[in-house]
């Protein structure tokens, strides 16, 4: 199933770069699919049984798409910067991660779960050095 949600205009121009700009989140940067320009958003990085995660809570977004068209990625927070190698994890592999991650940030994130129910609509990837 192909989900997503579409960011607001309050997400999208307020939220977003205020959760950057105070540290709050990190920034991932990737290549885009089609143009190769640098796509940059704030996000969530999960530290899940010894590992990296991003979980998208939107679903299918472009960010998504382009990181598994890329493979590789940046991540940078508060002036340090690190390349990072990505595998996606399997639909069918996703729940024990989604529900930690949900629990993890409920705060900020239970809306897009509410939204968009099935793990299986939240792409997951393990983050790697690269």
């Amino acid at each position: 199933m192909s989900s997503y949600l579409a960011p607001n205009w309050v997400d999208r121009n307020l939220l977003n770069p205020l959760a950057t700009s105070l540290g709050m989140a990190s920034t991932l940067a990737v290549r885009t699919r089609r143009t190769g320009r640098t796509q940059t958003l704030p996000v969530n990085v999960f530290d899940h049984d010894g590992r990296e995660y991003l979980v998208s809570v939107r679903g299918e977004s472009q960010w998504v798409r382009n990181l598994r068209a890329a493979g590789t990625c940046e991540l940078r927070r508060r002036g340090a910067t690190r390349t990072l190698s990505v595998h996606e994890v399997p639909a069918g592999e996703r729940a024990p991660i989604v529900e930690a991650y949900r629990r993890r940030w409920a705060s900020q994130v239970s809306r897009f779960f509410r939204a968009l129910p099935d793990p299986a609509d939240h792409p997951v990837f393990v983050l790697r050095a690269a």
